[in-house]
């Protein structure tokens, strides 16, 4: 996703929690990007494990999802789950993210591990990760099928 100014964001939420270590918290230069008048395109995929993680009560978590929906109806926000029953997915195993803008040869992936986020910006490990962005993407539910599949876990709660 692009904005008229080229920027973009992709991002890949692991089943573990990452940064902040809540399900729904954005670090706080996320929460910038998202929230601003004239915001970064975003684009998140998210495994139905981190859906289902509960960091708190059923309260909680329904209002985390509930937020998620609510997000993912905001124009710049593009938001996609991985259900458990998708075949050909082996999973990514940690969060990562891909921030790019205009010039590609400046994109910079970043990868949580057990030691710290690590940020990438060889031209072959940008590859790598774009194709990885690729297949995460067309594994993943539609932005429609997502919100309805959110909504509906929502409901469970």
């Amino acid at each position: 996703m692009e904005t008229p100014f080229g920027e973009r964001g992709r991002q890949v939420a692991s089943p573990r929690p990452s940064w902040s270590g809540r399900r729904g918290a954005l670090p706080a230069h996320q929460q910038h990007s998202v929230c601003v008048t004239s915001p970064t395109a975003n684009e998140t995929v998210v495994h139905e494990a981190a859906l289902r993680i509960r960091l708190g009560d059923r309260a909680v978590s329904r209002a985390q999802l509930h937020r998620l929906l609510d997000e993912s109806e905001r124009e710049h926000i593009t938001v996609r789950v991985i259900p458990f029953d998708t075949d050909h997915f082996a999973g990514a195993s940690a969060a990562m993210m891909h921030v790019g803008g205009p010039l590609p040869q400046l994109d910079t992936v970043l990868r949580d591990s057990p030691n710290g986020t690590a940020f990438l910006d060889a031209q072959s490990q940008l590859e790598r990760f774009r194709t990885l962005f690729r297949k995460v993407e067309q594994a993943s539910l539609d932005p429609n099928r997502t919100r309805d599949f959110i909504h509906h876990l929502a409901k469970e709660l």
